[in-house]
C-alpha cells in the first residue's frame, strides 16, 4: 500500500513503475486483506462476517466526520464563505514573521483537531484555508501541513475525544486523571520543542 500511492516520478524516482493508487484501490487492499486474515484464522464465514461488521461499525464515525468536513468545505466554497475568511485573514498574516505563522498554525489546528480527532476529517476542513493563507504569509506549503501533522498528533497524545486513548485507558484500568497527571510533563516538552522546531523551520 505504501509503495502504491507514493508518486515515485513526482520525487525524482524514475527506475521503480509508480502505481499511483488512490482511495478506491486501497480500500480494495483492506476488504482483500480482511478476508485473508479470515481464512488464515479459520474462521468461520458468520464469525468472520460478525467481526467484519462489528469493524466497518467501529469506522462509521470516521466517515460521517469525513463526510460532514466534506460537506463543510463545499458549502463554504459554494457560498465563497472560504473566500472572505481568506480575504479578511490576508490582512492579519501578510507581513507577520514565518516563524510566528508556523506556530500560531500549529496551535490552531491543536485547538481543531480537540474538536475532530479524526486526522482526515481535519485536514479536510483546515488545508483548504491554511494552505492558501500560508502563501499570503510567505511560508511553504510543507511547514503548514508539518503543523497539521504535529498539531493532529499531540493532542490526540491525551485528548478524551481520541478514542484510542480512552479505550486504552479502559483496558489498562487507569483513570483518565492519574494518566493526565503523569503524562503532563512530556506532552508539555512536545509541545515546547514543536513550537521551536516550527519557528526555525519557518
Amino acid at each position: 500500500m505504501i509503495y502504491s500511492v507514493i508518486p515515485w516520478e513526482d520525487i525524482g524516482v524514475t527506475f521503480v513503475p509508480a502505481l499511483n493508487w488512490w482511495l478506491k484501490e486501497i480500500s480494495v487492499i483492506y476488504l482483500t486483506a480482511a478476508i485473508l486474515i479470515g481464512l488464515i484464522n479459520r474462521m468461520p464465514e458468520a464469525t468472520f462476517v460478525s467481526a467484519f461488521i462489528a469493524g466497518c461499525r467501529d469506522m462509521i464515525g470516521v466517515a460521517l466526520v469525513i463526510a460532514v468536513a466534506k460537506g463543510i468545505n463545499v458549502i463554504m466554497n459554494n457560498a465563497n464563505i472560504t473566500d472572505t475568511i481568506l480575504s479578511w485573514a490576508e490582512h492579519l498574516v501578510v507581513g507577520l514573521d514565518s516563524g510566528v505563522f508556523a506556530v500560531v498554525s500549529y496551535l490552531a489546528h491543536i485547538i481543531l483537531a480537540f474538536f475532530i480527532p479524526s486526522s482526515s476529517g481535519l485536514a479536510t476542513v483546515s488545508m483548504p484555508l491554511m494552505g492558501p493563507m500560508s502563501d499570503f504569509a510567505g511560508v511553504s506549503r510543507d511547514i503548514v501541513v508539518t503543523a497539521y501533522q504535529l498539531g493532529s498528533g499531540w493532542i490526540n497524545l491525551f485528548a478524551p475525544t481520541a478514542a484510542t486513548v480512552v479505550a486504552g485507558l479502559a483496558m489498562a484500568n487507569i483513570p483518565y486523571g492519574r494518566f493526565l497527571k503523569w503524562v503532563m510533563p512530556y506532552i508539555g516538552a512536545v509541545l515546547l520543542s514543536s513550537c521551536v522546531m516550527l519557528y526555525f523551520a519557518a
